[in-house]
Formats: C-alpha cells, sequence, structure tokens
C-alpha cells in the first residue's frame, strides 16, 4: 500500500479551490461563477502551470522512492520479516506506477503546450543573441535627429557598461581561481 502525499496547504477538509481562467472577452462580476461550459479552451499558462505542479509531484515521488529504499536493509545474513520486505516492496512498486503515469501526464501536457504554441513566429534561437554578434539593425521610423543621436549614445553606453562587466567577471573569476589554488596548497 503507498503512502498517500501530504496535502497540499490550505484549511483542513476543505476541498482545494482552482482558479479557471475565464474566455477571451469574458468578464465575471463580482461573486459570480464563470459556466462550466463556456470555456472551450484551457489556456498555455493554466497548461504550464498543471505542469509545474506534476513535476513536483514527481519529485516528491522520487524522494519517497528513495527514502524508502535507504531505509531498506540489505539482507546481509540476518533474517528479517519477509512481511517487511513484502510492505516495502510494494510502497516501491506503487510509487514506480504513480511516477509512470505523472511522467505520461507531463507527456501529454508537454505535446498540448507545442501543440498550441506552434504558431509563434520567433523560434527559440532566434531570440538568443551569439557571443560577438551585433544586434540586427531595429527598423527605425523617421524621427528626429535628437532621437537618434539619443538612441547612439545610449547604446555607446549599453556596450560600455557590458566592457565594464566582462572585465569584472574576468577579474572575479581570477580572484576565485587564487582563492582555490591557496585552499588548495593549505591542505
Amino acid at each position: 500500500m503507498a503512502a498517500p502525499l501530504p496535502p497540499k496547504p490550505g484549511l483542513p477538509g476543505m476541498p482545494p479551490q482552482t482558479q479557471q481562467p475565464l474566455p477571451l472577452g469574458a468578464t465575471a462580476a463580482p461573486g459570480q461563477q464563470p459556466q462550466p461550459g463556456t470555456m472551450r479552451e484551457i489556456s498555455p499558462v493554466f497548461l504550464c502551470r498543471i505542469g509545474q505542479e506534476t513535476v513536483q509531484d514527481i519529485v516528491t515521488r522520487t524522494m519517497e522512492i528513495f527514502q524508502i529504499s535507504r531505509a531498506t536493509q540489505l539482507p546481509n545474513g540476518v533474517t528479517q520479516s519477509q512481511a517487511m520486505y513484502q510492505d516495502r516492496f510494494g510502497k516501491l512498486q506503487e510509487h514506480l506506477r504513480q511516477l509512470a503515469l505523472l511522467f505520461r501526464k507531463l507527456r501529454l501536457l508537454y505535446e498540448r503546450c507545442v501543440e498550441m504554441t506552434s504558431d509563434l513566429q520567433e523560434a527559440p534561437a532566434e531570440l538568443v543573441p551569439y557571443v560577438g554578434e551585433e544586434l540586427m539593425s531595429v527598423k527605425v521610423e523617421s524621427c528626429s535627429p535628437a532621437i537618434i543621436q539619443e538612441r547612439k549614445e545610449v547604446m555607446e553606453k549599453v556596450r560600455q557598461k557590458n566592457q565594464e562587466m566582462k572585465i569584472l567577471m574576468d577579474q572575479m573569476r581570477n580572484l576565485l581561481w587564487d582563492v582555490n589554488a591557496m585552499l588548495t596548497l593549505r591542505k
């Protein structure tokens, strides 16, 4: 028999409340609940929240599996109760079964999120700039020369700050190396 997961925080004896997202264009008056049939599609954000809770459940189950395994004494010639081993084996089997179900649920949530967000225009690789690559020029509508000059000044300040931060990070890295070297020599 599997041990139940610890209850989520809230009032004891009260069922957990979940907030349902409203369909687009719908507003709920204070004290009024949305109709269950009005929501046709769940938002990707809501699916991600469910996925996050599923990952937390997976971690909790995995920790319980390791705790059961750690508490199990290896058979080193001492006869222990066969019932105790059967009980722990049953708990492990139940936790592993639940873990498999949680992973399937997580996979379905992932596939549904990918399906819902597949119409995004930019691929994630396009959002990350490469080192040394200059940012693509932004199409600037006809602006006053003062705004263009201010933009150039801000870009130059950002470049200078980035260079200063790079130098500072290099100095910190060298300092850490020196400290680690001294600690190693001390031992």
